[in-house]
């Protein structure tokens, strides 16, 4: 059971400021992937690979009738996951025994769809193991890459991603909003400082400026974030200054590089010491992260919240004292003149910095209030000549000395204030998600705080450390509330926190003395991984975690019935029975009831799984009568008696399944839980069947699916589905059936297209579609079947919630006429074309294909004819259609002109 829904709309990234034109770059993308099957966009980071790539794919979409996919590749590290992560973004949810790859080839094989695959270049070789697969696997399948390097295969095509052009700042100007870099500058300008544009003044200062960052659009809007304090010619100066500095002593990097890393170091000298920290800390999450997980990461435990920084290194920036501990180091910030007076001062006032300095000791720049640059672990003699420097290597401008650092101080609302800070100065993305607001560093951007956080010895560590118990105490809190209300908030926040998991779990995996935490955590993410589409990655995690964590613990003994009930997922029974039989032993061991009966869950539902009805019955009737024991989770509670009342329904036993239902059903209702409830409900439609109330069965099976859409579960989708579709054929409605079979084998098509080779499973389709194909006639079987295998699972899904229950055939007919009258129905000629099509089983895009029509428009004539003939659906267009014999166009006398 469990598994998030296929999401076929997994959009591209939102667009969350204006794109600047590329125009030739998006016709000569439009034409690669025209004649490619692979199309790489090449080029330096932060030149706009991944902006342009989205707006390719946008362009091109209505080509891929199974559309669009993105996925996204910077929080992800481990080769291993590549094919997981595709497979995610594809809405697949394999369970099969097979290599992930080979499983995500097979599942798209007959697909046509275009793949966009961002940020492959750490990832490259599994990267080109994966477009291989696929470029070999199937036919319809393209993949748009974007990265810093090409992937190497022969079949790749390149698309040099080169930066906007920038004029001759002592040329003509007249028609500078003609150059995209200034159009950039000047559009993120005024985003700042409203009312900014280009004006014979400043247009040489803008071209100038964009022509010292090189036209890269990410150095671009960096810099223009700084019209909030500064002019365009104080902008530039200071530039000039940052980048003399950065770029000394580095004859080896590229130019774009350099200047690149000159704009970026120059935002972060320009942060404060505490939004500068905050960046260092936020670096270890790859991912989107909220409010409560940036403090948790970058707080430190002994801070008050609004406390006065405690005493760290002194500084000054034009004589006033300021004392760092908030840097890398941890600690906080003296406002200017806050420090206490300390002897030794330079002229104005500042001591030399000594040549103690710690390791990543801050120091205030020249900026002055509270901007600081970071000396990083350089000692003085081996930093960049700057004028004016002491001989020490402090520099008038820019001077400190090591005091004692006192004890950390980052307190909450210091992190509140320094997060606010990076997104007015463009270092963290904002944008809304599970729960609230969510927040991102660009890849570039978390790749330089994390060069900081290195710095100083212990300092990474220490911040995955901090990271990873939170994410371990946010998996608990999800554990504990799971048999809740709040499961459809529960499985968006996880999936949300996905990139960020991973990272805390690979950090656990991978540093010495924490491989019990990592097995803590995986185990602890039962749920979500069996609940909402993930087994293959936990089984992943779980078989990692158990070879490095191999005592004999609690934690053990979880893993070991998580990895048997996710391996039973995948339809390897033995090593499923394998590890849940260790499990159960080993927690007998412990003297631990709940682990032990959470393993005999899996022991019952393998038996379940692997059609021993008789030997699941006896099993779950014991484990059903003992009851829960303390410890044990109520979601395992409830599944007991779920698997009890399946077992007593497909043996026909159907009074006995409606009695462990009406049990199961109170204990969800008490505490207002969906996931197991849906499982209850379906079930209960399962036992009304055997029992012929068809009414019942579809009434509860459509709450069961419902809830199942609420919560994700892909996998009860598509039990459900069959299971409406077996009800329909039942009552007589064959046509509907058909559809309903379609739809259902559509969705199984992205789980296992075998059912798991359940006998049961497969037997009941089998009858369906027997009953309906013998109704109807092979051929009108097959377009139903069709059509329901166009629909989408919101279209299927909302069709099936949205009509009420049909009459079966033998009841009398309803009363009222029906919603249309032939005789006066008014197609257009082309109406009519599209209605033919709809009832051929064609979705939008094919009927959009077929007429060499837009989507849009194919979408406009299937409503109008939806609302002309009083339907909700299409397949009942499909029905009118053949009532109809398909009338000659001349009947609906359309007006001239109109398609």
């Amino acid at each position: 059971m469990g598994g998030s829904a296929p999401r076929r709309d997994h959009h591209l990234p939102a667009e969350t400021t204006s794109f600047v034109d590329r125009r030739g770059e998006l016709t000569q993308g439009r034409e690669l992937l025209a004649r490619a099957r692979l199309v790489t966009l090449t080029g330096p980071g932060g030149v706009g690979k991944t902006r342009l790539a989205a707006r390719i794919a946008a362009r091109v979409r209505r080509a891929f009738p199974d559309g669009v996919r993105y996925v996204h590749l910077s929080g992800l590290h481990d080769p291993a996951l590549v094919p997981l992560a595709v497979a995610d973004a594809l809405g697949l949810h394999d369970r099969s025994a097979q290599p992930p790859l080979d499983a995500l080839v097979e599942q798209v094989r007959d697909r046509r769809l275009l793949l966009v695959v961002d940020n492959c270049e750490h990832l490259a070789d599994a990267c080109a193991r994966l477009a291989a697969a696929l470029l070999h696997g199937s036919e319809g399948v393209r993949i748009l890459a974007t990265s810093r390097h090409r992937l190497g295969l022969t079949e790749e095509h390149l698309l040099e991603v080169r930066p906007l052009p920038v004029p001759d700042p002592d040329g003509d100007l007249s028609a500078a909003e003609g150059y995209p870099a200034l159009r950039l500058f000047s559009d993120r300008a005024a985003a700042v400082v409203p009312g900014f544009r280009l004006t014979p003044a400043n247009r040489a200062s803008v071209a100038r400026l964009c022509r010292r960052l090189d036209g890269l659009p990410l150095a671009i809007e960096l810099a223009a974030v700084r019209m909030r304090v500064l002019d365009v010619d104080q902008l530039l100066d200071r530039l000039d200054d940052r980048y003399r500095f950065l770029t000394t002593g580095s004859p080896a990097a590229l130019p774009r590089h350099q200047t690149l890393r000159a704009a970026v170091a120059w935002s972060h000298d320009l942060c404060t010491v505490p939004e500068q920290t905050v960046w260092a800390r936020l670096s270890v999450l790859p991912g989107s992260f909220d409010l409560e997980t940036a403090e948790a990461v970058c707080a430190d435990a002994a801070a008050p919240q609004s406390s006065r920084p405690s005493a760290g290194t002194t500084a000054c920036v034009n004589g006033a004292e300021v004392r760092d501990g908030a840097g890398l180091l941890g600690g906080d910030v003296w406002p200017d003149g806050a420090g206490p007076p300390g002897p030794g001062a330079c002229s104005d006032g500042a001591r030399p910095l000594e040549s103690t300095r710690p390791p990543g000791a801050v120091v205030l720049g020249a900026e002055g209030r509270g901007q600081l640059v970071a000396l990083r672990s350089a000692t003085p003699s081996a930093l960049p000549a700057l004028p004016g420097r002491c001989p020490d290597g402090s520099g008038a401008h820019a001077r400190a000395v090591a005091a004692p650092t006192g004890p950390p101080g980052l307190g909450t609302d210091h992190v509140l204030e320094a997060v606010a800070g990076l997104v007015d100065k463009s270092v963290l993305c904002r944008k809304p998600g599970p729960g609230g607001v969510r927040y991102r560093l660009l890849d570039t951007l978390r790749q330089y705080g994390l060069e900081q956080l290195r710095r100083g010895a212990g300092l990474e560590e220490a911040v995955r450390r901090r990271q990873r118990d939170w994410m371990t105490r946010r998996a608990e809190e999800c554990e504990r509330g799971w048999f809740g209300p709040g499961q459809p908030e529960t499985v968006a926040r996880l999936r949300a926190d996905r990139d960020n998991l991973r990272a805390a779990l690979d950090f656990s995996l991978s540093t010495p003395g924490e491989a019990l935490a990592g097995l803590r955590l995986a185990g602890t993410l039962w749920f979500h991984w069996h609940a909402c589409g993930a087994s293959r990655e936990g089984l992943y995690w779980l078989d990692r975690a158990l070879t490095a964590a191999p005592g004999p613990t609690r934690e053990r003994a979880r893993g070991l019935w998580v990895a048997g009930l996710l391996a039973a997922a995948t339809r390897d029974f033995p090593r499923g029975r394998r590890h849940a039989t260790d499990a159960l032993a080993l927690a007998r061991t412990l003297g631990d009831d709940a682990e032990a009966a959470h393993a005999e869950y899996v022991i019952g539902v393998i038996r379940l799984f692997g059609d021993d009805l008789p030997g699941a019955l006896r099993h779950f009737e014991t484990t059903v009568a003992r009851g829960p024991v303390p410890g044990q989770h109520l979601s395992l509670v409830g599944l007991d008696q779920v698997e009890l009342a399946c077992a007593l329904g497909y043996l026909g036993e159907a009074e006995g399944a409606v009695e462990v239902c009406e049990r199961a059903l109170a204990l969800c209702e008490r505490h207002g839980e969906q996931w197991v409830r849906s499982y209850v409900l379906r079930i209960l439609a399962l036992a009304h069947t055997v029992r012929g109330d068809w009414h019942r069965a579809e009434r509860h099976a459509r709450a069961a699916l419902r809830l199942k859409l609420a919560v994700h579960d892909v996998i009860g989708i598509a039990l459900t589905l069959d299971l409406l579709a077996s009800i329909a054929a039942a009552r007589g409605d064959h046509d509907h059936a058909a559809v309903l079979l379609g739809g259902a084998d559509r969705v199984w098509a992205d789980i296992d297209t075998g059912r798991w080779g359940s006998h049961t499973l497969n037997s009941v389709r089998r009858d369906t579609e027997e009953r309906a194909a013998r109704a109807l006639g092979r051929e009108a079987f097959e377009r139903a079947h069709r059509r329901g295998g166009a629909l989408s699972l919101a279209e299927l899904a909302g069709q099936e919630l949205q009509e009420p229950g049909r009459p079966h055939p033998t009841e009398p007919a309803p009363a009222t006429a029906p919603p249309h009258d032939d005789g006066t129905v008014r197609l257009t000629r082309r109406e009519t074309e599209v209605a033919q099509l709809v009832a051929e089983g064609l979705a939008n895009q094919q009927i959009a294909d077929r007429l060499v029509i837009a989507r849009r428009t194919a979408e406009g004539h299937v409503e109008r004819i939806l609302g002309k003939l009083g339907f909700s659906n299409r397949s009942q267009i499909a029905a009118w259609v053949t009532a109809q014999r398909c009338p000659a166009p001349t009947r609906t006398h359309p007006p001239e002109g109109i398609t």
